[in-house]
């Protein structure tokens, strides 16, 4: 069984040594479920019952959706084994960015009258909204021909149903595409093919108004993919991978207008170790900016199945953008009536606590945290206790030599909460003890370990009786 092992760094980034290209991972039982409208609780990553990737993230009315790719794992005959494998689309919407439901497939491979029906390779989309219609757009491989084009699906919700356009859009020829809708109503595309290219969109969205353009002033070495224009006070960023050195980061260059020229200004976010790509969009929801992005948590041995994420992403008063550290914990206020996943943890201590799977053979089953040694701690950041003052507070934990943990509000050594005795030789029972110290309102919960046998843990509640 894979064990993350945590380094001194106690910021919360994901810092566990995976190799830069990864064997495949032998998989036995792992299958990614797919059904209408499930609800897949948050932290990172925040789909977290099929593999997803290339996230795009829109805000629609009330919700944000999330239009990412569907990774599947290629068999003999279906894709190419050891390869990057898509053959379809999902959307999924939120309205807390904890909660996420998969409102079920909605484009497919065979679906599409100019796709390749055996082509595997429905890579990153896009969604956007104009006069009440949402258009899809997706790169794929076409009927009998090389490379890759884009096309375009439309729908009146953006969950769908979405009727794909029986040809692709006409001179572009590339991947990753990305829409962007100035202020003045003037729609644009964006596409990758080596360079990044971009062109004026008709107002129908599905032809090209202008020649594409090559958008200039961006790394000339190295693969670079996935662009993705946001605007902010009239600043316009380009968002997008590059490969510096090994594997992709994220990177950015700024702008006054939406075809440039653009200047380089900084990385987004550093290479995540274990993971060759990586593939962002970035989004203002209720007053706060997200990056969305991928790692691959449940395949830290085969880094084509890969999981969406989101972080928090904050800017200089110069308009340049803070670096995104990548966490566990991702963003969203942890209700504490909710089984807390405390392995999505904030902080950790240097020594004496390790994540690791529950089951390797189904790795959507989720991680358990394991405490070795008397005083080890996790914190796990924004449970909100609400107005309730909660009497109970439950753990499902199993220790062999039996074990205590201390659950404190705010530090380690905060209010105590409450504790649990875990008995020896138990096979993993929910454990239930009185509430101590009743909290109200938002509280960093830390977990202490008391005693020296090993504890592992699947998650934490409070109740009221």
């Amino acid at each position: 069984m894979l064990i993350l092992a945590p380094t001194s760094d106690e910021s919360g980034a994901l810092i566990y040594g995976y190799m830069s290209q990864p064997n495949r991972f032998s998989w036995g039982l792992l299958v990614g479920l797919s059904a209408l409208s499930i609800q897949a609780s948050g932290q990172n990553p925040i789909i977290r019952d099929q593999f997803s990737a290339d996230p795009t993230a829109r805000v629609f009315g009330n919700k944000i959706y999330l239009f990412p790719s569907h990774d599947i794992l290629a068999t003999q005959g279906k894709g190419r084994v050891g390869w990057f494998c898509m053959e379809d689309y999902h959307v999924f919407s939120s309205t807390n960015l904890m909660d996420w439901d998969d409102h079920g497939l909605v484009v497919s491979q065979t679906t599409v009258p100019w796709t390749d029906p055996a082509g595997y390779s429905m890579w990153a989309p896009d969604c956007i909204e104009r006069k009440g219609k949402y258009y899809f757009y997706f790169p794929a491989a076409p009927k009998g021909g090389r490379g890759f084009s884009i096309g375009v699906a439309i729908a009146n919700k953006p969950e769908g149903p979405y009727i794909p356009e029986p040809q692709p859009i006409k001179n572009v020829r590339g991947i990753d595409p990305n829409v962007f809708i100035d202020r003045d109503g003037q729609g644009y595309l964006y596409w990758a093919g080596g360079n990044f290219y971009g062109a004026k969109l008709k107002d129908n969205m599905v032809e090209l108004a202008s020649d594409p353009v090559l958008l200039k002033d961006f790394p000339s070495k190295g693969l670079k993919e996935g662009p993705f224009l946001f605007e902010r006070n009239g600043t316009y960023y380009m968002t997008y991978p590059h490969v510096d050195k090994v594997t992709e980061r994220l990177e950015y260059a700024m702008a006054k207008s939406p075809l440039g020229p653009f200047t380089y200004a900084g990385v987004l976010m550093d290479e995540i170790p274990g993971c060759w790509t990586n593939h962002q969009s970035v989004v203002q929801y209720k007053n706060q900016w997200y990056l969305f992005y991928h790692h691959n948590d449940y395949s830290p041995d085969f880094d084509k199945a890969r999981s969406v994420r989101v972080d928090t992403i904050n800017f200089n008063p110069d308009g340049t953008i803070q670096k995104v550290v990548p966490t566990l914990r991702g963003v969203g206020t942890m209700p504490a009536d909710r089984q807390i996943k405390i392995d999505r943890y904030s902080k950790i201590s240097q020594k004496g606590v390790s994540i690791a799977f529950l089951d390797g053979t189904n790795t959507f089953k989720g991680w358990k945290t394991t405490f070795t040694g008397a005083g080890s701690w996790l914190e796990y950041d924004r449970v909100d206790f609400g107005l309730r003052r909660f009497g109970k507070l439950s753990v499902k934990a199993r220790s062999a030599q039996g074990s205590a943990l201390q659950f404190h509000a705010d530090s380690a050594d905060g209010p105590m909460i409450a504790e649990v005795s875990i008995p020896g030789g138990d096979s993993g029972s929910e454990l239930t003890v009185p509430v101590q110290a009743k909290q109200r309102g938002v509280h960093n919960l830390f977990v202490v370990a008391k005693g020296d046998g090993p504890v592992d843990v699947e998650w934490v509640r409070f109740q009221s009786h």
